[in-house]
């Protein structure tokens, strides 16, 4: 009985193990089938990119595929976002398709497309706001985003090769500006390219910027500028535009080997100075603008070395501009090479003895062919007098009737003198 009972209860103890076995296994199967499949999700299920950069650590690396993601992205810690050739971040029209709001982002080869175009509102939206310090962004493309690029209260960040194309539609508040720089010092702009936006690079109150290399075409003002001192600009195209650069109510610029190239329209120009002072033009190309510089207001500018050639005008200088100093320049089948309006001119046409070359416009006499002219040269003209009194004058200066109006009056003893260059040069093969 004893021995009955003991095996009785020895076969059912075995069988309390083997269920409890395979209670174990079935548990273990679950666990793992539960960790396989949330594991599996993990990697492969349509989490957002917010999701992703929320989730990842500081100075992660995220790379994206060639697909497109969902926008109106705010990065808030240091990470990069790399994509690939047709990586797309798309915004949902609502706001800006990426805010940057921590240092030490860095954005690479992305499409950014569809921000908001809202008016109703104060905010300006933009492809990427910049609203912090230290960031990168390099080569991406921009479409269908009232603004480009924004900088907004940002310094020492870099943007480059960034390609924003916007709709050439006319309207002034129907699309803003390839670039926007507000209140943002010591930033480096290299090698973009804007088309067809409002303006194609702005700056408010933003100073010690660097800005090279960049392509700006049908836009309003290539280069519109405002309330900013000290920054410099050198080997950039503005062309096909209605003023290639306007620089107001600025100091200390510097603008270097920069091409303004037809830039026609209504009272258009290469460069436009107003207001603006202490600043250095030099080793500029103006080719077949209306008008290559046009200064208003301005005081203590240096312009040297430039190229002005198949202008409308060459230079065009009111009286309320002084102490200007013009010298190496080249002109060259320009209409008029330089009109001076509202008054006598206030300025110097040389310095450290060596003018301005005037090519065909200006005859000059070298009798010692030392390269300086023997005598002092004087250009006089009487279209100063027709462009101050009439708007419409620029429409005209390509007609032959200007000709004959300016011989009428050079033979009527009618012209003023619109300069006087002490030391003219002479172009020596």
């Amino acid at each position: 009985m004893r021995i009955e009972k003991s095996t009785l209860f020895i076969q059912k103890y075995k069988n309390q193990q083997l269920i409890m076995a395979v209670c174990i296994a079935i548990v273990m199967f679950v666990i793992g089938a539960f960790l396989f499949i949330t594991t599996k999700g993990f990697v492969f299920a349509e989490i957002s990119l917010q999701e992703v950069v929320d989730l990842a650590e500081e100075n992660d690396v995220i790379k994206l595929e060639n697909k497109i993601y969902d926008g109106n992205l705010v990065i808030t810690k240091p990470i990069t976002i790399i994509g690939q050739s047709t990586t797309i971040i798309k915004g949902d029209g609502t706001g800006n398709v990426i805010t940057i709001k921590s240092p030490n982002v860095r954005l690479e080869n992305l499409t950014v497309t569809n921000g908001s175009f809202n008016r109703n509102t104060g905010e300006e939206f933009a492809g990427i706001k910049i609203m912090a310090d230290h960031t990168i962004i390099k080569n991406i493309t921009i479409t269908d985003c009232f603004h480009g690029v924004y900088l907004s209260q940002s310094h020492y960040n870099e943007v480059s090769n960034i390609h924003v194309t916007g709709s050439k539609n006319g309207e002034i508040a129907g699309q803003g500006n390839g670039l926007h720089v507000y209140y943002s010092n010591y930033n480096k702009l290299l090698n973009n390219v804007i088309d067809g936006t409002r303006d194609g690079i702005f700056f408010d109150y933003s100073n010690h910027n660097v800005t090279i290399g960049n392509s700006i075409k049908h836009t309003r003002y290539g280069l519109h500028y405002m309330y900013s001192d000290h920054n410099e600009f050198y080997s950039n195209a503005f062309s096909y535009n209605l003023g290639g650069a306007a620089i107001m109510h600025s100091r200390g610029l510097v603008l270097r080997d920069n091409q303004f190239t037809l830039n026609q329209g209504t009272r258009s120009y290469g460069l436009l100075l107003q207001a603006s002072n202490e600043s250095v033009v030099a080793e500029n190309k103006f080719f077949q603008n209306q008008r290559g510089i046009y200064i208003d207001q301005s005081q203590k500018n240096k312009i040297h070395n430039n190229e002005f050639v198949q202008n409308q005008i060459g230079i065009e200088v009111w009286a309320s501009s002084s102490n200007l100093v013009f010298t190496e320049n080249r002109f060259s089948n320009n209409i008029a090479s330089v009109l001076t309006l509202g008054g006598k001119d206030k300025n110097s046409w040389s310095e450290n003895g060596r003018g301005n070359y005037w090519g065909k416009a200006i005859p000059v006499l070298d009798l010692d062919q030392n390269g300086i002219g023997d005598y002092p040269v004087q250009y006089k003209s009487s279209l100063y007098q027709l462009v101050e009194e009439n708007e419409l004058a620029y429409l005209f200066l390509k007609s032959p009737a200007i000709k004959i109006y300016e011989k009428m009056n050079e033979l009527l003893n009618k012209q003023e003198v619109m300069f006087r260059d002490e030391y003219p040069l002479i172009e020596r093969n």
